[in-house]
């Protein structure tokens, strides 16, 4: 199992278990475009911690460091995710135009250490 990382709004989508990790819907793609295997939206920061990083660079370290937190209160369903997704290779999407500075990075370093 390998576990990557792909903008939903990119083209030349990598194959894989597809999962949106966004806790909201992005912006212009239909269920039907998205071909989601799962919504693991349990996994996506909280609301609050959300809205309080803004995607705001100089907050990178507090939010990873406060994004780790939540997830290990959700161990349990981070385990059950990657149970479903069996062998197949997983694919991290997310919707945030900063391709470096988003969840979803962390969400893949997180994961790692759980197989």
């Amino acid at each position: 199992m390998n576990i990557r990382i792909h903008r939903i709004y990119d083209a030349d989508m990598p194959k894989g278990y597809h999962v949106l990790v966004d806790r909201l819907w992005p912006r212009g793609i239909s269920k039907d475009e998205a071909r989601l295997n799962a919504h693991w939206k349990d996994l996506a920061p909280g609301n609050d911690l959300r809205k309080w990083f803004d995607h705001d660079p100089d907050k990178w370290g507090d939010f990873r460091k406060k994004y780790l937190s939540e997830l290990s209160a959700h161990k349990k369903e981070a385990k059950e995710h990657l149970k479903e997704a069996g062998q197949k290779n997983i694919i991290l999407l997310y919707g945030a135009k900063d391709k470096k500075h988003n969840h979803a990075h962390i969400l893949k370093e997180y994961l790692e250490k759980l197989i």
